[in-house]
């Protein structure tokens, strides 16, 4: 089955979108049969993708040819909107230069869907008419990817603790973390040792009830497990060391992951054994991916659909040193992403 692997964190503005869009660049470009899941209502990750400079431009996208499912709310509409067909596979365009990259595009509407969800989680036991909805984004992923014969499945979410993203990574297999070197990532660590374990606790109730294995769309019994940290977003100083001031937020979200975090997900069974981080050279202690801010390059790469290591000279718009420099970085980032890639898929095997 195809590997489900969600980027979570509730507190915004830690690359999340940038990372899954990389990550799955650099699977695809490994032989990896990748599809990029938008679960963010802002669609930022749709956009980037194909290259969008407003939500105006996604209408063609929906549009389609009118014969097939475009984006998440309508590929969930069946089960939310208790319409009388089954649940589709999403049409999933193929990344332009990357025929194994493909996109489940965003939709705003999502979050009409969330206080529906939510009700269903809570009452899923004794309501009949929801016994659907907790089991049918994981369904509709699956049966999307078995289309593709994707190998992975990498969902960006939306930074909340809401009942989408509690179903989200609840029944994905593996999780990532990313993290911002400041003050509101370190405090975020506590509430996610509280809350992951939480809903870890919920799934395993909920799928162990009969109305939900026989629903339409049964609530998979999954048991997700922590891959690791990615750190992004600050400056460097000289010989690619991080400022004195953000190194500090770094240690201390290493210490808060450490001692905080994963004794959290241990006591919850959300880590893989040892031997298996031994095996990928990784440690869960240890962030997957550490790199600094992509300065300019972000916005470069948004507006070309492309990586961050994967932008042409033209597209650069550089010349003589700056240009060295540029491609220097870009040689490091790719390094890292191809190093990240590296361990995950030593990870779920």
């Amino acid at each position: 089955m195809t590997k489900q692997i969600c980027l979570f964190n509730h507190k915004g503005g830690v690359s999340k979108t940038t990372s899954a869009f990389n990550l799955g660049w650099i699977l695809a470009s490994r032989g990896k049969k990748v599809i990029l899941v938008d679960c963010d209502p802002q669609c930022n990750l749709t956009g980037m993708f194909f290259g969008l400079s407003g939500v105006d431009d996604l209408e063609s996208i929906y549009l389609g040819d009118g014969n097939s499912i475009t984006n998440i709310r309508d590929g969930l509409s069946p089960a939310f909107d208790s319409k009388p067909i089954q649940i589709t596979p999403v049409n999933c365009p193929p990344m332009k230069g990357q025929k194994n990259l493909r996109i489940l595009p965003g939709h705003i509407g999502l979050s009409e869907y969330e206080t529906t969800l939510g009700i269903a989680q809570e009452l899923s036991g004794s309501v009949v008419t929801l016994q659907n909805l907790p089991g049918a984004m994981h369904h509709l992923f699956q049966v999307t990817a078995s289309k593709y014969k994707a190998d992975y499945i990498l969902i960006d979410m939306s930074p909340s603790l809401g009942p989408v993203n509690q179903n989200i990574l609840a029944t994905s297999d593996y999780f990532l973390v990313p993290m911002a070197p400041d003050y509101f990532s370190v405090m975020a660590l506590d509430s996610l040792s509280s809350v992951l374990p939480k809903w870890k606790s919920w799934a395993n109730k909920a799928s162990s009830q009969d109305i939900l294995k026989n629903a339409t769309y049964p609530l998979p019994n999954c048991d997700p497990k922590f891959l690791g940290a990615i750190i992004q977003r600050y400056r460097i100083r000289k010989k690619g060391v991080p400022a004195a001031a953000f190194q500090k937020w770094i240690s201390d979200l290493n210490v808060k992951t450490e001692n905080t975090l994963l004794p959290a997900l241990r006591d919850a069974g959300m880590l893989l054994p040892e031997e298996k981080y031994a095996a990928a050279k990784s440690r869960p202690e240890v962030p997957l991916l550490q790199m600094s801010d992509f300065n300019g390059l972000i916005a470069l790469s948004q507006k070309f659909s492309a990586p961050v290591f994967a932008l042409t000279d033209d597209q650069l718009g550089q010349t003589g040193i700056v240009l060295e420099r540029t491609k220097k970085s870009m040689h490091e980032f790719r390094r890292l992403f191809d190093d990240a890639a590296t361990k995950i898929i030593a990870l779920t095997k």
